[in-house]
């Protein structure tokens, strides 16, 4: 089945390039798997670039007809993510997302003030959307999932720029993805602006045989195909 990219994912990996959040060469990634790709979403910083990107992730989600009350960003990454993406959803979403909240938590839980380890608005009862920028073994929105849940709210999607479609143990050819593994354990949907085929469809044409060979070799080897 052909892959097919729209005009916004198609402008997320321009900008990926062109901010260099998007590295191809050969990196050691955390896991000590060797990858043909880099991503650094924290490479989007500038206005520019900050802009655009809250606009692809603002388009993933009203495409998805999700309905929410706050939208979440787990710190550190999350937190931008949050506070520019519910801005261009109120820019750009029309009614039903003037009113979308956004907050996001503290490392440290706070003893003073306010108290509390959640800044932004309160997710008592409220319907919460997580935003964060890729996600691999899946920690840190298990970890989301479990502050929201404390604080009194329920979480009803969740949403990453950079899908890389990886299993997670190569032991289980047929173990699903960090993505689908979250999707599967807290029975929400779990969007991407791009997949990791997304991003090989795209860059078919444009990177060297020996890059594409070895983006194909890395999916054939850890991917879900």
């Amino acid at each position: 089945m052909p892959v097919i990219l729209e005009d916004y994912q198609r402008n997320f990996l321009e900008l990926a390039i062109e901010s260099e959040a998007l590295k191809f060469g050969q990196f050691v990634l955390n896991s000590g798997r060797k990858s043909p790709y880099f991503f650094n979403l924290g490479q989007f910083n500038t206005g520019k670039l900050l802009t655009n990107l809250a606009t692809f992730y603002a388009i993933a989600i009203i495409q998805s007809h999700i309905k929410f009350d706050v939208i979440f960003g787990p710190a550190y990454k999350g937190i931008p993510l949050a506070s520019v993406v519910c801005m261009k959803l109120a820019e750009i979403g029309g009614s039903n997302y003037q009113d979308v909240h956004y907050a996001f938590n503290r490392n440290e839980t706070k003893d003073h003030g306010e108290g509390g380890n959640i800044v932004g608005a309160s997710l008592t009862n409220k319907r919460v959307f997580i935003i964060d920028d890729v996600m691999t073994a899946g920690k840190a929105i298990n970890e989301a999932f479990e502050l929201i849940s404390a604080n009194g709210g329920w979480a009803i999607g969740c949403i990453v720029a950079l899908d890389r479609q990886e299993v997670v143990d190569l032991s289980d050819r047929n173990e699903l993805s960090a993505t689908q593994a979250v999707s599967s354990r807290y029975e929400i949907p779990v969007l991407s602006i791009v997949t990791l085929l997304h991003m090989m469809e795209f860059f078919k044409d444009k990177i060297s045989v020996e890059q594409r060979q070895s983006m194909e070799d890395y999916y054939i080897q850890y991917g879900l195909g």
